[in-house]
C-alpha cells in the first residue's frame, strides 16, 4: 500500500507526494489540497511546520495514522468527514453523519443575509432570525457570530443534527442567543421573525443515483432528498411562510443551479415576491443562481 519504508526515516514530504499520487490515481481532483489536510490533521502540526521542514520524519506509530485516513479518502469518503470539521465562512464547524456537510455554496446565503439586513433594516437592527433545517448550525452560528446584536432560532427534524448544532454554537459563543427547535421545517414555531432563512433539501429523487459518491454514500439523504422535482422543502416553507415573515421581513433560501425560475413562480403563488436574481451576489463562484431573496407580497398582507 505504501511504497516507502515504514520507518522512522520517512519524511512528511515523501507521504505527502504519495498520498497525492495516489489519490490521483483514483480520479480525485483535489488530490493536493487532500493530501495536505490529512496530513496537517493526522499529524495535528500547523501547514507553517511542514512548509520549514518538509523532511520531517515520520515514526511507524504516524504513519499508521495518516495511511488509515487516506485509506478512507481513497474510499471516497470526504476529507471533512475524516476530519469531524469543516470550514465555513472562516469558522471550524464540527460535523458527523447526521447532518450535511456544509458546502461553500451556502456562504453565499450567509453574505446575502448579512448585507440585505443591513440594508433593509439598518446595520444596527438587532435581527430576530429564524433557520429551518439547521443541520450542523453552520448558517445560524455564522450569522449570529458575524452580528453580535441578532437573536436566532434554528430547527431541525433530527435530534442528532440538533446535538451538532448546540456543540458549534457553543464553540462560536453564541449559545446564548440561539433557541434550537426539534420539529418538522417551523411547525408550532411562533414567528414572526425579521429574517427566514433554510438550506432545504433540493435534490430530485431520480437525481440522487448520479450524485458524486462523497455526497450520495455520505450525506444524510433526507438533508438531500425532496420529492420527484426536488420542490417538496420549498413547497412545505413557503406554505408556511405568512406566518413567519414579519410585515416587511425577508426570507433568504439556498436553491438549486437551475431551480430559480420555477421557484419564483411557486413563491409568487403563494404570495411572497422575489427579488432579480440575474445580480452577481446571489451566484455562486460558477455563476450559478444559489440564493432567491423573497418578500411578502404587501398587496395580500
Amino acid at each position: 500500500m505504501f511504497d516507502l519504508p515504514l520507518n522512522p526515516a520517512t519524511g512528511a514530504g515523501d507521504w505527502l507526494r504519495s498520498a497525492r499520487d495516489r489519490l490521483e490515481a483514483v480520479g480525485i481532483e483535489s488530490a493536493s489540497l487532500d493530501a495536505r489536510m490529512l496530513l496537517l490533521d493526522g499529524l495535528a502540526l500547523p501547514h507553517s511546520v511542514i512548509v520549514a521542514e518538509p523532511n520531517l520524519a515520520l515514526n511507524d506509530q504516524e504513519i499508521e495514522r495518516l495511511e488509515a485516513m487516506l485509506s478512507r479518502r481513497l474510499a471516497r469518503e470526504p476529507v471533512s468527514r475524516i476530519l469531524g470539521w469543516r470550514e465555513f465562512y472562516g469558522r471550524k464547524f464540527e460535523i458527523n453523519p447526521q447532518v450535511l456537510d456544509p458546502r461553500p455554496d451556502t456562504e453565499v446565503l450567509v453574505e446575502t443575509a448579512l448585507n440585505k439586513v443591513d440594508q433593509h433594516f439598518g446595520p444596527a437592527h438587532a435581527c430576530r432570525f429564524l433557520d429551518i433545517g439547521t443541520g450542523s448550525g453552520c448558517i445560524a452560528v455564522s450569522l449570529l457570530a458575524e452580528r453580535p446584536g441578532w437573536t436566532g432560532c434554528a430547527t431541525d427534524i433530527s435530534s442528532d443534527a440538533l446535538d451538532v448544532a448546540r456543540a458549534n454554537a457553543a464553540t462560536h459563543k453564541v449559545a446564548d442567543r440561539l433557541e434550537l427547535i426539534e420539529v418538522n421545517w417551523a411547525s408550532g414555531v411562533t414567528g414572526p421573525f425579521d429574517l427566514v432563512v433554510s438550506n432545504p433539501p433540493y435534490i430530485a429523487s431520480e437525481e440522487l443515483r448520479g450524485l458524486m459518491p462523497e455526497v450520495q454514500n455520505h450525506d444524510p439523504a433526507v438533508a438531500l432528498e425532496a420529492g420527484a422535482d426536488g420542490l417538496d422543502a420549498y413547497r412545505e416553507i413557503f406554505g408556511a411562510a405568512s406566518t413567519l415573515i414579519a410585515p416587511g421581513g425577508l426570507m433568504i433560501l439556498e436553491i438549486g443551479a437551475t431551480q430559480a425560475a420555477r421557484l419564483r413562480s411557486l413563491a409568487a403563488d403563494t404570495g411572497l415576491i422575489a427579488q432579480d436574481h440575474q445580480m452577481q451576489e446571489f451566484c455562486d463562484l460558477a455563476g450559478h443562481v444559489r440564493v432567491l431573496l423573497l418578500r411578502p407580497d404587501a398587496a395580500n398582507g
